[in-house]
């Protein structure tokens, strides 16, 4: 049995992390923080756990020693208590973007702040399991990757590793409301938020730094852009790709890359039916499942491969990806405490 923290509990990926790690079979969950609700019932600010737990909010000075902690702030924190959470516990996975990046200069050009803590970002291990298996078995820190960014990297990977695409690759995503996270903004005032197409970030996504990094090392020629949309969604994210074939690329060999890569990965599936609604990949029902869904489309008229991609940000692309990491570097089946399939209708 692993007694885990959860720093930073009271946010939506902390409440995420709560919801599956209460039915965690090999997890006890020693403390949750939140400087807010400290004192407080995880219920209340979770009431989809009532009943589930009786845990309540740790103060973060409060914060004792584990096996395992999980680190849910917000961007540009944790890399300022880092060293303090290495004495509290020997395995770490951090959800923010703080060890995302392994460059220094990277980090610093896309989010616009010195990182202080520059001499950890090596020695964390990206958390996309499908790319890093091997190497998060045998970590003892793992970077959550950016959920976008996990959807995107899931969905092109086969393609730029078997050299199937050239040429730029356009990253159209639309994004749901708990992507902002919890933290009120004008931009997410009901009146504002409800009902919107709202084209938020056409081009400068920092997202496209996470991509590069993972996908460089299988091709030279990286050219990736991505414009990001927000929809009337609470979660769930879809990105519509849009990537030049080589000459002489076939369907069949599309297939045959999805399928060589991803064929025993127990949380994707290839979804490219010739009938039905739900044809190729809907983040509706992902809606808390640890799936990626991924289809695509060849347009032989004007020589494109599209490519559609699915998940729950706050499953696979935040807090059920972490727990899977998770499982991996305890020896764990993959799938346990993963198993939810998704509900339909919603």
């Amino acid at each position: 049995m692993i007694n885990i923290s959860i720093f930073g509990a009271s946010g939506y990926a902390g409440g995420e992390l709560l919801r599956i790690l209460t039915g965690h079979p090999k997890v006890k969950i020693q403390q949750a923080t939140s400087r807010q609700f400290a004192g407080l019932p995880v219920s209340l600010v979770n009431p989809n756990l009532r009943k589930k737990t009786d845990l309540i909010f740790s103060h973060p000075d409060q914060l004792n020693k584990c096996d395992l902690l999980f680190v849910a702030l917000p961007n540009g924190e944790s890399m300022k208590y880092m060293d303090k959470f290495k004495t509290i516990a020997k395995m770490i996975i951090d959800l923010g973007a703080d060890y995302r990046l392994r460059e220094q200069t990277v980090f610093e050009h896309w989010y616009k702040q010195e990182h202080k803590n520059p001499e950890m970002l090596k020695k964390f291990v990206y958390g996309v399991v499908e790319l890093h298996r091997d190497k998060i078995k045998k970590s003892s820190y793992v970077s959550g990757p950016g959920c976008e960014a996990t959807v995107s990297i899931l969905s092109l990977y086969p393609l730029v590793k078997h050299n199937l695409i050239e040429g730029k690759i356009i990253i159209d995503a639309k994004m749901s409301s708990s992507q902002a996270g919890l933290k009120p903004s004008l931009s997410s005032h009901h009146p504002e938020r409800a009902g919107v197409v709202r084209s938020y970030m056409p081009s400068g996504h920092r997202h496209t730094a996470e991509i590069i990094q993972e996908l460089s090392p299988f091709s030279d020629k990286l050219d990736v852009a991505i414009s990001a949309t927000a929809i009337d969604m609470v979660r769930g994210l879809l990105v519509t790709i849009h990537a030049v074939p080589k000459n002489g690329v076939s369907e069949k060999e599309v297939w045959k890359a999805y399928r060589t890569e991803y064929a025993s990965e127990p949380f994707i599936r290839i979804v490219k039916e010739r009938q039905g609604l739900y044809r190729f990949p809907e983040p509706k029902i992902l809606q808390g499942t640890n799936f990626c869904d991924i289809g695509f489309e060849m347009d032989t008229v004007s020589k494109r491969l599209v490519i559609i991609g699915a998940i729950d940000n706050l499953v696979k692309g935040t807090a059920g990806q972490a727990v899977q990491a998770m499982n991996l570097m305890y020896g764990y089946p993959e799938e346990t405490g993963l198993e939810f399939p998704g509900l339909h209708p919603i």
